[in-house]
């Protein structure tokens, strides 16, 4: 039966037979890669362009996916959202259910605000890892992420500095990191070129304070 609905819907498609009751909806996270075929006049002939929540849509996600989870009132979620900038509606249910089970662990009855910012770096950057550093190395990478970060403070353009960590997490034995005002989709030069002067931040750091 499902053969034969198939090919009855291929005919369709083909314009050989008409049926206005029949409307055939696709999706693709991979539009580059189809075939030609399928998007002639008559097939998929209507695209529309489902783009990455923002900030606003983001908080309304959020508010969907939190609302059998009890939530502290240190927490505002109009303050996750705007840490969240990419985030799509599957990568804020996660961030919800890991702020849950980080809350869970601890034994609270509550979710808090500190629980939402463990679980977005465990998303991130990837859980903790459990390795031995030498004060050498302790040193080397305090030094590297804190010139990110004056050159991050200084930098007129670039986003404002959210957090510094030099606690190993996935790939990563530190991080600076940087969260944008507001969801943005133009750059400007200005703006690449203060990008460029905090990721090299951290190298010039190490260059002038341990020489080499």
């Amino acid at each position: 039966e499902r053969e034969q609905t198939l090919n009855q819907l291929l005919v369709e498609m083909d314009g050989f037979e008409q049926n206005q009751g029949v409307i055939v909806l696709a999706a693709t996270n991979r539009p580059d890669v189809l075939d030609p075929a399928l998007l002639r006049p008559g097939r998929f002939d209507r695209e529309v362009t489902v783009e990455r929540p923002d900030r606003a849509g983001r908080e309304a996600i959020l508010k969907i996916h939190s609302r059998k989870v009890p939530l502290s009132s240190d927490v505002s979620l109009d303050l996750v959202a705007k840490k969240t900038p990419g985030f799509a509606g599957a990568d804020l249910a996660n961030l919800v259910n890991e702020a849950a089970l980080v809350a869970a662990h601890k034994g609270k009855n509550v979710v808090e605000s500190v629980d939402f910012s463990e679980a977005q770096d465990k998303v991130l950057l990837g859980v903790r890892r459990a390795i031995m550093l030498s004060d050498d190395e302790r040193q080397i990478i305090a030094y590297h992420e804190g010139g990110h970060a004056i050159v991050g403070r200084f930098s007129e353009h670039s986003d404002p500095i959210q957090k510094i960590t030099i606690v190993p997490r996935g790939r990563s034995l530190g991080v600076t990191q940087m969260v944008p005002d507001h969801d943005a989709h133009n750059y400007g030069r200005r703006y690449l070129m203060d990008r460029l002067a905090v990721a090299m931040g951290g190298r010039a750091a190490e260059a002038l304070v341990l020489k080499e």
